[in-house]
Order: structure tokens, then sequence, then C-alpha cells
């Protein structure tokens, strides 16, 4: 199975790469596409899932089985006190239709968001608070903020694995 990926994110890479290789059998061999989202690069909303989609799409061409897109982005709850989750959309398309499915989503802490709000990347406002570059391309804001219990390929997995779900198993 060949498998393109929209994006040039190693970690997004890999969490493909292990989902596949898990939910098919056979060998996967997974490409990274260096494609644009098409939409901001802090998306928020329904930007979020456009941009999964759009990743996706951009990623496909003929010689390819699927491919996908990931994108994580801010979506707005009003009934948090921060008003806003974190969370990564994956898209996986096969050339005709999408299936798309969502990971775990947190709140970031009020120093983190406030940043955020005012326009600073959520990578580029860790990286403001934590002095560590390029953070999303090794164990993501998640892992800071977790101590370590999740990093992002692991949040990244559990996104991907969910967009699979149509696809996985027939019922029928």
């Amino acid at each position: 199975m060949r498998v393109a990926v929209g994006t040039e994110n190693p970690v997004k890479v890999e969490a493909v790469d292990n989902v596949f290789s898990e939910a098919f059998e056979g060998p996967v061999h997974v490409v990274r596409v260096d494609v644009d989202s098409g939409v901001p690069e802090q998306p928020f909303d329904v930007e979020t899932v456009r941009g999964a989609r759009n990743r996706a799409e951009a990623a496909y061409s003929d010689g390819f089985d699927h491919s996908v897109g990931v994108e994580a982005g801010l979506l707005e709850f009003p009934l948090l006190e921060t008003g806003y989750l974190d969370v990564q959309f994956c898209s996986v398309f096969d050339g005709e239709t999408h299936s798309v499915g969502c990971g775990p989503g947190f709140q970031y802490p009020r120093v983190v968001l406030e940043k955020v709000l005012y326009g600073i990347t959520v990578g580029g406002a860790m990286e403001l608070l934590t002095g560590e570059e390029d953070v999303g391309e090794r164990m993501g804001a998640i892992g800071i903020l977790s101590g370590g219990e999740m990093d992002r390929t692991e949040l990244t997995e559990q996104a991907v694995l969910m967009a699979l779900v149509p696809r996985v198993q027939d019922v029928a």
C-alpha cells in the first residue's frame, strides 16, 4: 500500500506510518508530500477540518492508494474556562471520498492561549515560553504540557486511527 502524507512534519508522517502499518496487512510505504493547507498557520474551528481535507487532497496523485492530511487547531468551546480545546483532525482520501476523525482535545494554560489569541501560533507560543525550538516536530506542546505522559506522535496516531475507522472493518 502506498500512502501520501500532506506534510513535511516527521511526527505526523511517523504517526501515519505507525497506524496504517497496524491497520492493514502487507507492506505500507508512506511518502511525505509538501503541500499547502489552504488555511491560516494557526487554524481555528472549521478551518482545522478544512486544512486536513485540503492537505489530503493536495497530497493525492495516481500511484497512491490513500493520502492523509493532519491539521491541529483550536476549537471554540464557550463553556470552558479558557474557551478553546486543541484538537487534531485527520482526513484520509482515496481519490474519491474522505473519511475524517479527530484525536482527544485539551485546554492550554492561559499563558499559552493568550499568546495564540494575540496572533502567535501554538508552536511559537511554546517556543517563547520554553525556549525550545521546533517543539511541534518532536514531542509537541502536549508532550511538554502533559509532562511526557503523551507526545505528539501518540496524539496524532489517535486522530489517524479515528479517520480510518470507516475503512478498516467491513461490517455490512
